[in-house]
């Protein structure tokens, strides 16, 4: 049976002639940190004193011993970012020059002393650059000559914090006779029966040897004789239990286990993985609209309710199964049932992927190309042959993943930022996400589509980034417009859409210690990595307040509420425009350090004002308010599974409390549709002083008809007590967009709710957990709403 040592143990990283305590997994930059050579490259301006650490070779050493009574000895690393020699004694291994792979290096009988040198990413991405000639990138550092994660290199929302080191786990791995090389799993469901074909190839010391392969799941097993190198094991599972994203239904999972076996029956290898029966297709068919683009699954089209993933740290190798795990459940508990995993990023760890399937997250999983263009030539063509094969085997296992995209925003920038021009006939990455990976994955994994781009229209006769076709990237917003401009267009997919705000108070405490915080104090425009952040947060927010001047709290909780309502304003209206657009897909769930940035949960974990809006947003029914030629409507958007019947209240009312008009409608809405309720003429707001309110099954929609600036609010009054496990809160007038900053209470307290809008006489009870001195007088000091502009 083959068996596996681990190498975690007994790792040194040379520095300047000293022997530091190395971590496998692990980095460079986390052992220099856990030695004390350099800062916090997250706290302050750090950032910038570490970046020689990016520009310099490293080696990590330990000693190896290979002798065993098997027949070979192989030395396997899952991961080496990125390029790197790999001597025994002296003796070279092999080099590799790929963050994506994992390598595989004979090594039966040795011993001695292990050596991985790594050279800077740097300095290959700029020798590489010097062979094939210069391409144009969305930012100026070279990380489209080198196949590493990106980000790495810096992002609009990253720190330049380039890795090197032993960043997955490495391990020797003794076996003879035979073993298992790759297993291919094809999972399909045909009329209720589960269907799994192993496809299997294996590698042998013995030529001659007879072997077999036995396969069970769910009760059934199969058996087949291996011819040579290759064999396939096929299973029926009658049936079978579907597998189904979040809110659809449940997420069954079947062991599949495959044992390969020596004539004798002796066991020489094992191979298990968990699996989930589902069909999924994409609906790209033209219609009056133009091109779709519908998610379905198991027959059901759905609205993908979705986030943009990004690495959870610029330091991967610290992202434990635990931290995938809390950070997921975040957005399933957010109503997310969508991860788009970012194209700047990785081909994540089987623990995203293993949460992904248990939280019924549908994967979007974009290949590694993002904002470049990319040369085709070698040795990048080779290398990206070779991660695209070696990572769609790896992650098919997974029912979660349901969708292949070929890169982020290459399509659109070759036609819209300048390329075509500069590049002439350079190759530029089209030969990769319209040839070489197409004919991966439609070679390795039928079962799932696959998608050029995002954006991408769905061929050169439209624009790539159309919204009328395909997906849409909708940045002019944030970039250029008001919010309330998302609701000027339906595309028929928003894979990208977003608003920045900063992160939470104890996080920007935490990353800038000392800093007496402004917008533009040294710490806060560090951590503010876009280009013209801060003006476009200050554009975007005077259109609707007088943007405080001298009051950072003031800022910070009016920037998290803009950020909170310039979603919303995108969501509301695209979901009530279904199924003509068929999904949301917001930038971005996390972050990678803090940093002011689009994300709903910051650097530290912290959930922001978004993210709790995300749970009304991304919950199965939602109401809200839309113009309609001159007057308003309710949508009542209901994606759930059962028919949604009740009654729709509606009120006018004036700022000061008073209810100027009162109606009422009944409504019938049948699953997965959007119903609309007309609002009479006589309850339209005349003027900024009024508002409608809306009011069914629990749920409540406002319409201001003015921006904030311009509604003459009244002084806000309310009562604040403590309560059981939280805070209550009573409106003696309009309270709009209540927030308790609860980390302002004690840095591990957390609220449970974001944004509230109070009437007058209602009240609202905010949990808090972690807060260990409960006080009414210290609540209040942290309690944030909207006030009349000065």
């Amino acid at each position: 049976m083959l068996q596996a040592t681990p190498l975690a143990d007994g790792w040194i990283l040379w520095h300047e002639g000293d022997a530091l305590p190395a971590e496998v997994p692990g980095c460079v930059h986390t052992d220099l940190l856990a030695a004390g050579v350099i800062p916090d490259p997250f706290l302050g301006r750090n950032e910038t004193e570490v970046a020689w650490v990016g520009r310099r070779g490293w080696t990590y050493e330990r000693d190896l011993d290979a002798t065993s009574a098997h027949e070979q000895t192989d030395l396997v690393f899952d991961g080496l970012d990125t390029v790197a020699e790999i001597r025994l004694d002296g003796r070279l291994l092999g080099r590799v020059r790929n963050m994506h792979r994992s390598y595989r290096f004979d090594v039966t009988g040795l011993s001695g002393r292990l050596a991985v040198r790594f050279v800077s990413a740097y300095a290959e991405a700029e020798a590489v650059r010097g062979t094939l000639g210069e391409r144009p990138a969305a930012y100026a550092e070279p990380y489209q000559y080198v196949r590493k994660m990106a980000c790495s290199f810096g992002w609009d929302w990253g720190p330049t914090l380039v890795t090197a080191g032993i960043w997955r786990p490495v391990r020797l791995e003794h076996w003879s006779t035979a073993r298992l090389a790759r297993v291919r799993p094809l999972v399909t469901v045909e009329d209720g029966v589960g269907l799994v074909e192993l496809h299997v190839e294996v590698e042998r010391t013995r030529v001659e040897a007879p072997l077999a392969l036995e396969a069970s799941v769910g009760g059934v097993r199969a058996r087949a004789e291996l011819d040579g190198a290759h064999g396939v094991v096929r299973l029926r599972v009658p049936d079978a239990a579907l597998w189904w994203p979040r809110g659809y239904g449940e997420q069954p999972l079947y062991d599949v286990e495959l044992a390969l076996l020596h004539g004798d029956g002796e066991r020489l290898d094992g191979w298990r993985r968990r699996i989930g029966f589902r069909s999924v297709g994409l609906d790209t068919a033209p219609d009056s609209h133009g091109t779709g683009f519908t998610l379905v699954v198991n027959g059901e089209r759905l609205f993908a309710r979705g986030v943009n993933w990004i690495p959870d740290d610029v330091f991967p190798s610290r992202i434990t199964r635990e931290r995938y795990r809390e950070r997921l459940r975040q957005a399933a508990d957010a109503g997310v049932d969508l991860v788009r995993v970012w194209g700047g990023g990785l081909y994540e760890s089987e623990d995203f992927y293993d949460a992904c399937d248990e939280l019924g997250l549908l994967v979007w999983q974009d290949f590694p190309f993002a904002c470049a263009a990319y040369p085709e030539e070698q040795p990048l063509r080779g290398e990206v042959e070779a991660e695209a094969r070696e990572n769609v085997v790896r992650l098919m296992p997974h029912p979660s993943l349901v969708l292949w995209n070929g890169n982020n925003e290459n399509l659109w920038a070759f036609r819209d930022w300048g390329w075509e021009p500069r590049l002439a006939a350079d190759s530029w990455g089209e030969g990769y996400y319209l040839g070489v990976l197409p004919r991966v994955v439609a070679e390795l994994d039928p079962t799932r589509p696959y998608t050029a781009g995002s954006p991408w229209s769905g061929s050169w006769r439209h624009h790539p980034n159309d919204p009328a076709h395909g997906t849409h990237h909708s940045w002019e917003v944030w970039n250029r417009d008001d919010y309330a401009d998302y609701r000027l267009s339906v595309p028929r997919f928003v894979a990208e859409f977003g608003w920045q705000a900063p992160p939470a108070y104890a996080t920007l405490r935490r990353a800038l210690p000392g800093e007496e915080l402004a917008p533009d104090s040294p710490g806060m425009l560090h951590h503010q990595k876009a280009d013209d952040g801060n003006g476009k947060l200050e554009r975007g927010l005077a259109r609707h307040f007088a943007v405080p001047e001298k009051d950072v709290d003031r800022w910070h909780y009016l920037t998290q509420v803009n950020q909170a309502r310039a979603v919303a304003a995108g969501i509301e209206h695209w979901r009530s425009h279904w199924p003509v657009c068929a999904g949301t897909v917001l930038w971005q769930l996390n972050d990678c350090w803090p940093v002011t940035s689009w994300s709903a949960i910051d650097g530290d974990g912290r959930a922001k004002p978004l993210y709790h809006e995300l749970k009304r947003l991304y919950a199965d029914r939602l109401l809200t308010i839309r113009r309609h030629g001159d007057g308003l409507e309710v949508a009542l958007v209901n994606q759930s599974g059962r028919a949604w019947r009740g009654e729709v209240e509606l009120r006018r009312m004036s700022v000061d409390g008073e209810v100027l008009g009162h109606g009422g409608a009944r409504f019938a809405v049948e699953r997965r549709t959007v119903g609309v309720v007309r609002v009479p003429r006589e309850l339209l707001p005349a003027g900024p002083a009024e508002f409608l309110v809306a009011d069914g099954d629990g749920l409540r929609a406002l319409h201001f008809a003015a921006p904030d600036r311009e509604i003459p609010y009244p002084r806000p009054e309310f009562d604040v007590t403590v309560a059981p496990g939280g805070v209550t809160v009573t409106a003696r007038t309009l309270v709009r967009d209540l927030l308790l900053q609860a980390d302002r209470l004690d840095p591990d307290a957390r609220a449970d709710r974001g944004l509230v809008t109070l009437l007058p006489g209602e009240r609202v009870t905010i949990g808090v957990r972690g807060w260990k001195t409960p006080d009414a007088a210290l609540a209040r000091s942290a309690l944030y709403c909207v006030e009349p502009t000065p």
